[in-house]
């Protein structure tokens, strides 16, 4: 297997290739065939990473490795639904190629740090959202601050998230929030059906704004704060900002690259 060179001008060959797969029949069987026609090792010794899956198993993979500190560029092959952080794939042809002709994409994860009712604080990244989301059917009343500034006193309904924009076309979309380009260096706060100000259209913000939730009235009406999967109940108060040093590459086909998808998805009837 040839060294593959990334498609941007950093210069570093992608010599050593691991691969991760989801468990699902058609990513496993697909796993297999790629073993057949290729030599992959470890995931420790590895310069980069093939993700085999959905959009669910990329975000996984993602996560993993900024637990385990060693973040790798990944190159997704879509064997999901929507597939919108991954290639295609295709059951013959020279992925190696592939790999070395790939468009690298910088993102960078959301950090959240969010305070419970209890007073305990828990930290996690989100690579599309972080959510805050009524527990209970009480509506939930958010006051939100941008750079420490109160820009909604209080905010009622579901809830309300801040998307990147990777994440823009996820849960924020399904919400009627904008849809980021990837270079914008902007974020979506998007309201999660509002009754008061029931007219609010959300905002987009420059990516280096600081972004605070407070829960007013917490013990009546209990919220739930999510990133990306993993979710904090009971939460008195929420910060989220850009993690500049956990920067990602993700590696995507010419002419199938994800700020392309995003300007595509904007014109879909």
């Amino acid at each position: 297997m040839g060294a593959a060179q990334p498609g941007g001008d950093t210069g570093t060959a992608y010599e050593r290739l691991a691969m991760l797969h989801s468990p699902t029949d058609r990513a496993s069987a697909a796993a297999a065939e790629l073993r057949a026609r290729m030599d992959f090792v470890p995931l420790d010794q590895a310069d980069a990473v093939i993700a085999v899956g959905g959009d669910g198993f990329m975000l996984d993979t993602l996560h993993d490795m900024l637990e385990a500190q060693r973040v790798l560029p990944v190159f997704g092959l879509n064997l999901g639904t929507v597939g919108f952080l991954m290639n295609r794939y295709r059951a013959s042809g020279d992925l190696a190629a592939r790999i070395a002709r790939a468009k690298p994409l910088a993102v960078s994860p959301l950090r959240m740090e969010a305070v419970t009712q209890a007073g305990e604080t828990e930290v996690s990244c989100a690579i599309n959202e972080v959510s805050l989301l009524r527990e209970t059917r009480q509506t939930a009343k958010l006051e939100i601050s941008v750079n420490d500034r109160v820009r909604i006193p209080e905010l009622a309904g579901d809830g309300a998230l801040l998307a990147t924009p990777v994440g823009s076309t996820a849960y924020n979309l399904s919400a009627n929030g904008p849809i980021l380009p990837l270079d914008s260096h902007l974020l979506a706060l998007t309201a999660i059906s509002p009754f008061r100000p029931r007219r609010w259209p959300g905002a987009i913000l420059p990516d280096t704004s600081r972004v605070t939730f407070r829960v007013r009235e917490p013990a009546k009406r209990p919220v739930a704060v999510v990133a990306d999967q993993k979710e904090v109940r009971d939460v008195a108060e929420v910060r989220v900002e850009i993690a500049r040093e956990l920067e990602m590459t993700l590696l995507f086909d010419p002419g199938h690259a994800l700020d392309e998808r995003i300007l595509a998805e904007q014109f879909v009837q």
